[in-house]
């Protein structure tokens, strides 16, 4: 890989770790994700203070990172694509499509962005969400290559919506490492991938993946079980996390943010990242 791909690698990972936060919700219009992101400008200002090594945006949110005048702040990690499959109920039509289809990577150019997220949908009973998955991760792939930009690709193996509410995790080991495997073999340099339900399986998906692995956070849960669960996959050979909800839907995102760089970066386990938080 070229000298420009690495060097925007090394800004999102420090020794091989990254705690990535995402506060790129409201693009996927669930209203459910809102919370907590009313006012962004606040969270990414939080965010900076905590400096987890990436805050991952859209492109209309990027600003409010990139305008922050501080020689030393979070990376940019910036989503490019968008789809229906996050609603609570399930649509006629599931689609998912790339936000600039014909030069998919230049917003994320113009804004110094490290590396650009697409996802990957696997859902029941929805093949041709898979195809379009497969075919904008195609097109972006070619980009990426054409200007060093590494791609971060979110392989999602999703349950049928329920009285549960929406698309959720599926936990299967076997399919989230079969899609990681596809995600890899499509050309990701990063994966976002789900935790699967026996966290003591995750090696699995570290090993199919070969390249660097952060853990997808999904819904908001109890602070000492996200700690519990973060230290646990840590243990599996991930690199790091991407948190979104569980970060920003907290009455303070620093705190959080802050805790799990302790078990990212310093092998803190839960307890002593929640006797963090809380000293905080």
């Amino acid at each position: 890989m070229s000298l420009t791909w690495k060097a925007r690698l090394n800004r999102m990972f420090r020794n091989g770790k990254c705690l990535d936060v995402a506060i790129d919700h409201g693009i996927f219009n669930e209203s459910t994700f809102i919370p907590g992101l009313e006012n962004v400008e606040s969270v990414v200002g939080q965010l900076v203070k905590a400096m987890p090594d990436a805050i991952q945006t859209n492109y209309g949110q990027a600003d409010t990172l990139q305008r922050v005048e501080t020689p030393e702040k979070p990376a940019l990690v910036m989503r490019i694509d968008v789809g229906n499959a996050y609603n609570t109920i399930r649509h006629r039509e599931m689609w998912t499509v790339l936000q600039n289809p014909e030069e998919p990577l230049v917003g994320a150019i113009q804004m110094d962005a490290v590396a650009v997220v697409v996802n990957l949908y696997l859902i029941p009973d929805e093949p041709g969400l898979l195809r379009q998955s497969i075919e904008n991760v195609s097109r972006v792939r070619r980009e990426c290559e054409k200007y060093d930009m590494p791609l971060m690709l979110e392989p999602l193996v999703m349950q049928t919506p329920s009285e549960k509410g929406g698309y959720m995790v599926d936990g299967d080991t076997q399919k989230i490492v079969a899609m990681v495997r596809t995600a890899r073999e499509l050309g990701a340099d990063i994966i976002k991938a789900d935790p699967t339900t026996n966290t003591d399986d995750f090696h699995k998906v570290v090993e199919a993946a070969r390249c660097p692995v952060l853990v997808r956070g999904g819904g908001k849960g109890e602070i000492g079980t996200v700690f519990e669960k973060s230290a646990a996959l840590m243990a599996q050979g991930a690199n790091g996390m991407v948190y979104g909800r569980n970060v920003y839907q907290h009455d303070n995102p620093a705190r959080v943010a802050a805790s799990l760089k302790a078990i990212i970066h310093d092998g803190a386990d839960a307890a002593r990242a929640l006797e963090l938080y809380n000293k905080a």
